[in-house]
């Protein structure tokens, strides 16, 4: 069963660098996104129209490039993290956590028992069609499976210091564009109150050993999110790239660039 060198890269304290999928799943995409130099990619199927299917395509296309294939489901519940899981996801990325107690029961949906609920498929798609011991392929299911928490509501910001306690939770992803609307700020990324909750999450996952995470816009602002603490940055999301470097060529052209 593969490992997963984003989980132990981030568990150690180094940083990882990625995107996040919205729209295509061409077969292509996961070996361009590793010669971009992509440790991760993130799979949105929340605001997409990816089909199980689709990432069941995905998920193996990343087997043996060295990408780690993370996955937001639809909505969060049991359903979807087994299935997800199951279908070869590496983690997810659970949207709008509020509590400490949300956080745990997403925990144990990931994980077997007597540590979780997960319903057990072996020889599947999860453990590469494999044969090893079940007791084998629990204990690396276990080791690399990331559970990643949005942070993306006032109410989830006032409580992230109790979501980060809870153990099985490994990354707090900051969700700034709700979060936003969340604090009655809507889009006023600038906003002292916002600064502040990003700076309040990367404080929370220092002090429990865990990884901030958030999507930037340019690499200025990865590089200063990596310097207030963010160890885990996607670089924009694929609608964003191609239609921002599509627009620069074609203005270009036309010397308007």
């Amino acid at each position: 069963m593969r490992a997963n060198p984003v989980k132990k890269t981030l568990a150690e304290g180094g940083s990882a660098h990625g995107t996040m999928i919205f729209e295509f799943s061409s077969p292509g995409l996961p070996q361009i996104l590793v010669n971009a130099g992509c440790d991760f990619v993130f799979y949105d199927m929340e605001h997409s129209g990816f089909t199980l299917s689709e990432m069941k395509t995905q998920l193996a296309l990343c087997r043996g490039l060295g990408l780690v294939p993370l996955v937001r489901p639809p909505g969060k519940s049991y359903q979807y993290t087994a299935r997800l899981l199951d279908l070869g996801a590496m983690g997810l990325l659970f949207q709008m956590v509020e509590s400490a107690e949300e956080a745990a029961e997403l925990v144990s949906w990931t994980r077997y028992p007597l540590e979780g609920q997960r319903g057990a498929m072996f020889g599947g798609a999860h453990d590469d069609y494999g044969s090893a011991s079940m007791a084998d392929t629990k204990a690396a299911a276990h080791e690399r499976t990331m559970v990643c928490v949005l942070i993306e509501t006032a109410k989830g910001l006032a409580n992230v210091d109790e979501i980060l306690a809870v153990p099985g939770v490994d990354v707090a992803h900051l969700g700034h564009a709700d979060l936003s609307l969340s604090m009655g700020i809507p889009g006023q990324f600038d906003h002292p109150d916002l600064q502040a909750g990003i700076d309040k999450i990367a404080a929370a996952a220092e002090k429990h050993g865990k990884t901030a995470a958030g999507l930037v816009g340019t690499p200025a602002q990865g590089r200063e999110w990596h310097g207030r603490g963010f160890r885990m940055l996607s670089y924009f999301y694929d609608i964003g790239i191609f239609q921002s470097a599509l627009a620069n060529g074609i203005q270009g052209m036309k010397g308007e660039g």
